[in-house]
């Protein structure tokens, strides 16, 4: 039997999913330039990665276009700030001064930096995770996403994902997205607002 939903029983995660992405396709399209900068920013389990994938999939405008998870640059399970301002630091500053910017993948199995990336600032980047919308971040941004959940869905879809890693830092990391909804109101600093069941 499949698993797959059927069209009389859509799945709603997946539908916002979708008009979400359609929406910032049209958004992507209205910027005019070649090399647009997208953040997407939510809580835990909101579905940021899902949309970031969606968007890169069905991006519009000609060549490649280049995707950062800040999962890959949060330094452990205390890391959201320190991530958040590396993202800053060494991928949207450079890029939006036209410089190439590097940064190093934290590998969260060594508790250690690994493998260095690197960030053409001729092209187009989606830059997705909890914090990287603050005042200093949306100005070297043109679009700028803010995903609503409610928190059941939102820790079903992170603990089903993520399971027994993410369970027992579960409180200790929606502690740090409390500081940053508190300190930076990132809904407030967003181009779009979606609804994620």
């Amino acid at each position: 039997m499949s698993s797959a939903p059927s069209s009389r029983n859509p799945d709603p995660v997946q539908i916002a999913l979708d008009a979400a992405a359609s929406t910032l396709v049209d958004a992507v399209r209205s910027v005019s330039a070649s090399n647009p900068v997208v953040l997407i920013d939510g809580r835990s389990g909101a579905g940021k990665t899902s949309l970031a994938r969606e968007l890169v999939a069905r991006w519009p405008l000609r060549g490649p276009v280049q995707y950062v998870a800040l999962d890959s640059l949060y330094p452990g399970w205390d890391g959201l700030a320190d991530g958040v301002e590396a993202a800053r630091e060494l991928i949207l500053a450079p890029h939006a001064r036209g410089l190439v910017g590097t940064w190093q993948r934290w590998a969260w199995d060594a508790d250690a930096y690994a493998e260095a990336h690197a960030v053409d600032p001729a092209l187009p980047l989606v830059v997705e995770g909890c914090g990287i919308l603050t005042a200093r971040t949306s100005r070297l941004s043109d679009i700028r996403v803010w995903l609503e959940s409610p928190e059941s869905s939102r820790k079903h879809r992170a603990l089903t994902r993520d399971g027994d890693a993410f369970r027992p830092h579960w409180t200790r990391w929606a502690e740090q997205e409390e500081r940053h909804l508190t300190r930076d109101e990132p809904a407030g600093l967003a181009t779009h607002v979606f609804r994620i069941p």
